[in-house]
């Protein structure tokens, strides 16, 4: 309990400080957008790979000079718009309710900008699921399931009030249904607690209850879904996706299930900013339904990626440096360091997001696996090139005497290599080493591009819950930067105990 009220008040203290420092002059390029008209020249917000996104584009590049600005989600378009960075967003119009709830600054114009229909993504050789769920749907608007369902969400009347719960009597004879999702999207999918519900959720659960299957929730980043569905590492994606030409080229639909439309968030000319106090929000980004679990949950998971990906990374690498070393050195292993030359010219000159994505969706596309076994594997793979080259560099870095004392001595290369080289390299190397676990760490914060729950996509679900930005991204930098500072601390120690052992030894 103590470490939970010391990480919550040192989290506090950070963005406090901040809040005092962030405090600027608002941009004085602001177009006000009062109707779709006003769309012509302005700077418009969208979600990426969302249907706002599609037909905003229309107006991008004209002569008027509209740019459209992409973000990974809702909130953070929404941020961008408070803080005049942009002039409007348009978004589905239940996650654009939801947005600006709280927000004084921001309205939603009465004018629609387009109508559109959900349906569910299915794999194009997946006719049967698209049959079934066909079926399904067909039953589930009949009797009145799905209304019931979307009711339970939206409006007034019957808000709460009618959960969708399965038959106590349903069987899952069929196996289980993946299904990939945005948790970021309320009311069709979002977080309460650690449950992924929502009108979405729902409707997908009672569809599995009709055709036999039991359903999988898997949470990733929007643009991803289709992906992870036409690679088969999910059987659908259900995410207030609508049905357009470009994406029935690569995959299929479902009939639809609900009919809504895209709006315009605006601002409508009072001073920007949000009902809530900073001590409230610092409630309600934190402590309300205890959302501070989903950043300890986050940093477990990006410090167990980090610590084997580095464990493993190091023995790569040092695999690898050998090899080359070895053939620099005699002209042996010719065949074994072109291939590691190779392994490390590919993994450094690719990034490393591109890296993780074709290890989970093409690599192991066939595989079921864990996702902090695909990032331990994707990491580790990356790194073992970088510290490949560190370990090479510091061997080299090695006098050449040293080798000939070890022969001279009449140990072994391999003995010479182990015994008198290595524990010298492994000295000049260390704070490179040190710094590519730090970079290690950082870099895990991709991982959400998998569905995977590390450090900053622990905050991305506590921003998809209560719409603020800044708090939450404050505490993960403020995270990150602990691990960082601790790391470097550690790392000192163990550079002065190595030194004070020369001392000693001479």
């Amino acid at each position: 309990m103590k470490a939970k009220k010391l990480f919550l008040t040192v989290i506090a203290l950070m963005a406090t400080v901040l809040v005092a420092c962030g405090s600027g002059k608002e941009n004085e390029n602001v177009k006000v957008v009062e109707s779709i008209d006003d769309l012509t020249g302005a700077r418009i917000g969208v979600q990426l790979g969302t249907t706002g996104d599609i037909y905003a584009s229309d107006y991008e590049g004209d002569e008027a000079g509209t740019t459209v600005e992409r973000y990974n989600k809702i909130t953070d378009a929404v941020q961008a718009l408070k803080q005049s960075k942009i002039d409007c967003v348009i978004a589905d119009e239940q996650p654009a309710i939801a947005s600006v709830e709280n927000e004084q600054g921001l309205v939603i114009l009465d004018e629609p900008f387009t109508e559109e229909e959900y349906a569910i993504c299915i794999a194009k050789e997946n006719t049967e699921l698209v049959e079934a769920m066909n079926g399904a749907l067909a039953e589930l608007k009949a009797d009145g399931t799905i209304d019931g369902i979307i009711s339970n969400y939206i409006g007034d009347s019957t808000k709460g009030k009618s959960p969708y719960v399965s038959p106590e009597d349903v069987t899952y004879d069929n196996g289980t249904l993946v299904v990939a999702t945005n948790a970021a999207f309320k009311p069709y999918e979002f977080y309460e607690g650690d449950e992924i519900v929502g009108i979405d959720t729902d409707i997908i659960t009672a569809i599995g209850d009709k055709i036999g299957m039991e359903v999988k929730i898997e949470d990733m980043e929007f643009d991803s879904i289709i992906t992870a569905v036409s690679s088969g590492k999910a059987d659908c994606g259900i995410a207030g996706m609508t049905v357009t030409e470009d994406r029935l080229k690569n995959i299929n639909f479902t009939d639809s299930y609900v009919l809504t439309k895209q709006v315009i968030i605006a601002t409508n000319g009072q001073a920007a900013g949000s009902k809530l106090s900073f001590s409230e929000k610092m409630y309600q980004n934190f402590a309300e339904n205890g959302r501070y679990n989903y950043l300890i949950t986050g940093l477990k998971n990006t410090l167990i990626i980090a610590l084997l990906a580095v464990i493993f990374g190091v023995f790569i690498g040092f695999l690898v440096a050998i090899v080359r070393v070895t053939y620099d050195k005699t002209g042996n292993l010719k065949i074994l360091n072109l291939l590691c030359k190779l392994y490390v010219t590919i993994i450094r000159g690719t990034p490393m997001m591109v890296q993780l994505l074709i290890i989970y969706y093409v690599v192991f596309q066939a595989v079921s696996v864990s996702k902090i076994l695909v990032a331990v594997i994707a990491f580790a793979i990356n790194s073992g090139a970088y510290v490949a080259e560190i370990m090479r560099g510091g061997i080299m870095a090695v006098d050449a005497g040293q080798m000939e004392a070890g022969r001279s001595l009449g140990l072994t290369y391999k003995q010479t290599m182990t015994a008198i080289i290595l524990p010298q390299a492994i000295k000049t190397v260390l704070p490179s080493l040190a710094n590519e676990f730090i970079s290690l760490i950082k870099e895990t914060s991709i991982c959400g591009y998998i569905g995977l729950v590390d450090l900053t996509r622990g905050g991305d679900i506590i921003r998809s819950q209560t719409y603020e930005a800044f708090i939450p991204l404050v505490a993960v930098a403020f995270i990150y930067l602990a691990i960082v500072e601790v790391l470097t601390l550690c790392v000192n120690k163990w550079e002065k105990s190595l030194r004070k052992s020369e001392v000693v030894n001479n």
